[in-house]
């Protein structure tokens, strides 16, 4: 039994999975209608950029951990074959991940057919996909972490809550606390810091909706108003992929079932 084998299987088996394919008619509606209601380009992505920022992430974190933690017995059945631990872990991240690409590529089909795939739907394509490799990733690290549901499920939902709720209250906060002081040049810094905001300014840099971005978008369109700042923004995704995947990795490796 080789990696690509357990991924098929993976795949296959979240596939007939009941939760995704409702998750995914949601997501197909949901996206359907704003499309129809919104009529313009501008106005469905500003419109579906809610619903990937909030909404990606935490069916990522929920559907990912719960999978994991349900299929351990499968997992220990795999370990007494031999097969890498690496294998299976990376099987396991694959097949999660791209049964969940594959949700939101359905979901998202009725704007791309309305408007084509223009630069700032592909924007939204790719950066919806970054999420959902990096979400899938962090589901893993705290479901391979710790053995007990209930604590990896509610650090999972915080993590969730923090990126896309506190975080920025935070920020404002520390900008309230220091708006006499330059720190503007600190806020692409910590825009960085969060997947979120690095998909949201990624999204609306493309768009002329540069109010809704907040304190951290607005600073960053301010110094990276050009390609750069697109390309700043794709790489730091990808350092937000690797780190929390390789980091899970570790932990499955020494992991004793």
């Amino acid at each position: 039994m080789n990696k690509f084998n357990i991924a098929k299987y993976v795949l296959f088996d979240i596939i007939r999975n009941k939760w995704l394919i409702t998750y995914s008619i949601i997501f197909f509606i949901t996206s359907s209608l704003l499309t129809y209601f919104s009529g313009t380009e501008e106005r469905t992505i500003s419109s579906l950029l809610n619903v990937v920022l909030i909404i990606i992430p935490l069916v990522c974190l929920i559907f990912t951990s719960m999978y994991y933690y349900n299929s351990r017995d499968f997992i220990q059945m795999l370990l007494t074959q031999p097969v890498e631990r690496s294998n299976i872990f990376f099987s396991e991240y694959i097949g999660l991940s791209i049964s969940l690409i594959f949700a939101f590529l359905l979901g998202i089909l009725f704007p791309i057919f309305s408007f084509g795939l223009t630069l700032s739907i592909l924007i939204l394509v790719v950066v919806g996909i970054f999420l959902i490799f990096i979400f899938t990733s962090l589901s893993m690290l705290f479901a391979v972490k710790f053995d007990d549901k209930l604590k990896g499920l509610g650090l999972i939902l915080f993590i969730w809550l923090f990126l896309t709720v506190i975080y920025d209250g935070l920020l404002l906060y520390l900008y309230y606390l220091l708006a006499d002081y330059p720190i503007e040049k600190f806020t692409v810094i910590f825009a960085l810091l969060n997947p979120v905001d690095i998909s949201r300014i990624a999204i609306l840099m493309n768009l002329d909706l540069s109010a809704m971005m907040g304190l951290t978008g607005a600073a960053f369109l301010k110094f990276f108003s050009n390609p750069l700042g697109l390309i700043i923004s794709f790489v730091s995704l990808i350092i937000w992929v690797i780190l929390p995947i390789i980091l899970a990795s570790k932990n499955f490796s020494k992991k004793n079932f």
